[in-house]
């Protein structure tokens, strides 16, 4: 397939496809228009970033289930303009206390099933909600949950990216238990522009409004998911459920030619983000320039390495020592540098030495005190696991797939456990003063796509839309999380249309295999930049996705 380009813009790159949103009092990116516009109503109600983040969220678990829900994780890192610093929260949950790694061996199993109730932890999302709320909302919960309610009972249109990823979705999944009652009751095969509507859902957050988090984890909620997850042969209870608890987290960073560059500790991969930037700064990318064989070649040989880390030592730190200082240190990164070769690409990547050894949705929001939040939240594969407890109207996550089954290894299988997770919230101070909140979902793709949007807009000079728009990069085939061994021919680069046949050539010449990959997985991205001098937001969204970017 030719490459062409459908327009000629006045300004811009020639891949941007629209300009940046700016706006002075609130900003708000998600994936997809509705929720948007749901969280800038928040906005101008007088809600805070946090508020607004959680009534987007709520809207895109029902109007983008494929990604997102009550049923699965959140994580979330918040710049508090009062206090002057960031807050990490860890909302993700544990393993079911019941199940055993033994189960798993006596049923022949060497990877835990991505489907059915095996793959199932306790669903965190909600408890983040209320855990931001108690510390930035100001708004009450009823008003905030009050538009994805109303939606669920009026319904709404599907759009495009959704509806053709719904499809899929369903085609997994649909065999199980109240799948089709609740996402296709009338057996729809649904097209873009179809009204759809989830009243169950929309019952079960009026209840999550007025009655707490805990209606959810000790209260008939609860119940439920325990009584349908024990008919369906699984293992999370009750008593899993009303045990689970989030966890506030300090941000990590390392410095990126002056910019401070923050993820989450373990046990999700946003790390590995800071070790390939350790990694990069090494080389001038500024003067290699976007797209060149150089660009291209040295980011994919540190990911190979970041990952061969990844797959070694990232895990639930309460069960495995996790050596993150070592890990995103400056004199870690410098000795991996040394293991790139200028000239070839690397076929058997090995993690370092220790001394002491998808489907996602991301938005992001700020408002007009300068208080602004990285919020990611996942259901993992597909719509999730399949499971859907009885008149909930939603689905439980399969996160739970992500545990090992391999002795020995870090992330291995354990009660009460939480598993290896990929969604990351990212955020970018300059001078100890906020500067960039962003993230792109995509499972392993994410911490790629962080690093990209950083070097674009960093080495390259883009804008955030301009980085959002740019062609991306993609390397598949280092070893899994859950141990499975890195392909052993360096894997493939995977290239989104727009690079030069030129850059391909050398490419292969070097020893990379690559690949066009035309609807393959690139992520999708959301970041809203600060500027400070003016006291503005710009805003930018994905164009792969639905979705926009709103201020006011």
């Amino acid at each position: 397939m030719t490459d062409l380009l459908g327009q000629s813009r006045r300004s811009g790159l020639p891949w941007t496809t629209r300009s940046e949103v700016i706006a002075q009092n609130g900003m708000v990116c998600s994936s997809h228009p509705l929720a948007t516009q749901v969280g800038v109503d928040i906005l101008k109600k007088g809600g805070s970033a946090v508020d607004a983040a959680i009534a987007v969220n709520a809207c895109l678990g029902l109007m983008e289930p494929t990604g997102c829900g009550i049923g699965g994780d959140l994580y979330a890192i918040v710049w508090d303009a009062k206090t002057q610093r960031l807050y990490g929260l860890n909302a993700s949950g544990r393993s079911p206390k019941s199940l055993h790694l033994s189960h798993f061996k006596e049923q022949g199993m060497d990877k835990i099933p991505t489907y059915g109730p095996l793959s199932v932890s306790v669903p965190g999302c909600v408890d983040g909600w209320f855990e931001l709320h108690a510390k930035f909302g100001r708004l009450s919960m009823q008003e905030i949950l009050k538009p994805t309610i109303d939606y669920a009972h009026a319904g709404f249109p599907f759009t495009e990216v959704i509806t053709a990823t719904f499809l899929r979705g369903m085609g997994l999944l649909s065999h199980y238990p109240n799948v089709k009652e609740t996402y296709a009751p009338n057996d729809e095969a649904w097209e873009k522009g179809d009204i759809f509507r989830n009243p169950m859902l929309g019952k079960t957050l009026q209840l999550i409004a007025d009655k707490g988090r805990d209606e959810f984890y000790k209260g008939s909620i609860a119940q439920t998911i325990a009584d349908f997850m024990k008919s369906q042969g699984g293992f999370l209870s009750y008593d899993d459920m009303a045990a689970h608890t989030s966890d506030w987290v300090e941000p990590v960073f390392t410095n990126y030619r002056g910019y401070d560059v923050w993820e989450l500790p373990p046990n999700g991969q946003g790390i590995a983000v800071l070790q390939m930037l350790n990694i990069l700064e090494h080389y001038d990318m500024k003067s290699f320039g976007f797209g060149s064989p150089e660009h291209i070649h040295y980011f994919i040989e540190a990911k190979k390495l970041a990952f061969e880390d990844r797959a070694t030592y990232y895990a639930d730190p309460a069960f495995a020592h996790v050596p993150v200082q070592t890990l995103i240190s400056k004199e870690y990164g410098a000795k991996r540098q040394t293991q790139i070769d200028d000239l070839r690409a690397a076929t058997s990547p090995q993690p370092g030495a220790m001394t002491n050894a998808n489907n996602t949705i991301y938005l992001t929001v700020a408002d007009k005190d300068g208080n602004m939040v990285s919020f990611i939240q996942s259901n993992f594969h597909a719509l999730g696991s399949g499971m859907v407890p009885t008149g909930l109207g939603f689905m439980l996550h399969n996160r739970g797939e992500f545990f090992s089954l391999q002795e020995g290894h870090a992330n291995i299988y354990e009660p009460g456990k939480r598993p290896f997770h990929t969604i990351i919230p990212a955020f970018i101070t300059k001078d100890g003063q906020p500067y960039f909140s962003f993230g792109v979902m995509g499972g392993d793709f994410q911490p790629l796509g962080h690093v990209q949007i950083i070097l674009n807009m960093i080495d390259f000079g883009m804008n955030p839309q301009e980085a959002g728009d740019a062609p991306r990069i993609n390397h598949l085939g280092s070893t899994s999380p859950t141990g499975e061994a890195q392909e052993r021919d360096g894997g493939s680069v995977v290239l989104e249309n727009g690079f030069s046949p030129e850059t391909v050539r050398k490419l292969l010449s070097m020893g990379h295999k690559v690949t066009y990959g035309f609807g393959g997985t690139y992520g999708g991205y959301q970041g809203i930049l600060f500027d400070a001098r003016r006291r503005v937001y710009f805003g930018a969204s994905d164009s792969r996705k639905d979705g926009c970017a709103m201020g006011y």
